[in-house]
């Protein structure tokens, strides 16, 4: 079987009503397989598919519902990424801490305290060295285990 367009997702709703019932059969992704438009998976199942998104597509997010039939569903399930959750605590904590981050080439996303974090929050993908600053410069952080909505993406850049 080959998917050629995502149709819809667990978490929207309404349309997650309508999936209500159906057996659900995963394809389990790591958060930097996401961003691929061509692969080959292998669901919980042991079924292999194929994906193959035209040019121009959303990522794959996770509850991406991949193939709908009469009684099951093919749905994408993303694996948890280690990241480190970063509070700090002023405007201009926020800002030295971003800049540092930039200078490393490393992304970062955005939450405010209406998010499930509860507080306004920078949250990057893990990484010793980015600890060990965080530790130095006395910025509050903790580090989890997260699906996050959005992949990070390796940052391209030349001088």
């Amino acid at each position: 079987m080959i998917i050629e367009k995502i149709l819809g997702n667990l978490h929207d709703l309404p349309a997650a009503e309508s999936y209500a019932g159906l057996h659900r059969e995963k394809v389990v992704l790591p958060s930097a397989q996401l961003v691929k438009r061509i692969q080959r998976v292998t669901t919980d199942h042991g079924n292999e598919i194929g994906i193959r998104l035209p040019a121009g597509s959303a990522d794959l997010r996770d509850g991406d519902v991949l193939h709908l039939a009469e009684t099951n569903m093919i749905v994408v399930s993303v694996l948890p990424t280690d990241v480190l959750v970063i509070a700090p605590r002023t405007i201009h904590e926020m800002g030295v801490v971003a800049h540092s981050l930039g200078n490393r080439h490393l992304q970062a996303q955005f939450f405010d305290a209406s998010s499930e974090y509860g507080a306004d929050v920078m949250v990057c993908q893990y990484d010793h060295t980015v600890e060990d600053y965080l530790k130095h410069v006395g910025v509050p952080y903790n580090r989890q285990e997260r699906v996050m909505p959005v992949p990070f993406r390796h940052a391209e850049h030349t001088h």
